[in-house]
């Protein structure tokens, strides 16, 4: 087998890997993150890499990614709730925006606030919330001042 033969068949066996293992891993590789659903809260405690304690506790159609680094805090959330945030999330002018979108997701570019929530920002979404991590230092001294 000659070098180009090798490197062909190299390239039609990760091609054929990544149309068995589909969309998912080909986001882990190539974006270097990771898309889960969740139905409620309770699935997403169960299940979720990342800890939000912001999310209320009517929150359906949980979406969350997350990088794939390891050690990496980069994450997004966008879910349906007709709640409120708790006390522990405070309005402040936005100063951070997230790693990645998410279909459906509000564009955080035009918020002139969002409530920081820890080290979460999150905004409005159309019937939610949508929240990134990590917020900017700015966000959480304004809200850890106020």
């Amino acid at each position: 087998m000659n070098a180009r033969t090798a490197l062909a068949s190299s390239a039609l066996i990760v091609v054929g890997l990544m149309s068995l293992t589909g969309c998912s891993a080909y986001d882990s590789i190539v974006h270097k993150q990771a898309t889960s659903t969740f139905d409620d809260v309770e699935a997403f405690d169960d299940g979720a890499e990342v800890d939000a304690g912001w999310i209320p506790a009517d929150a359906t159609e949980i979406t969350v990614r997350t990088s794939t680094i390891e050690d990496a805090a980069d994450a997004v959330v966008l879910l349906s709730s007709g709640s409120a945030l708790g006390d522990d999330c405070t309005e402040v002018e936005r100063s951070s925006a997230p790693a990645w979108v998410l279909d459906d997701a509000p564009d955080p570019y035009t918020a002139k606030t969002v409530f920081a929530c820890g080290d979460w920002s999150v905004m409005s979404a159309d019937g939610g919330w949508f929240g990134w991590t990590p917020n900017s230092d700015e966000e959480r001294n304004v809200a850890d001042a106020g």
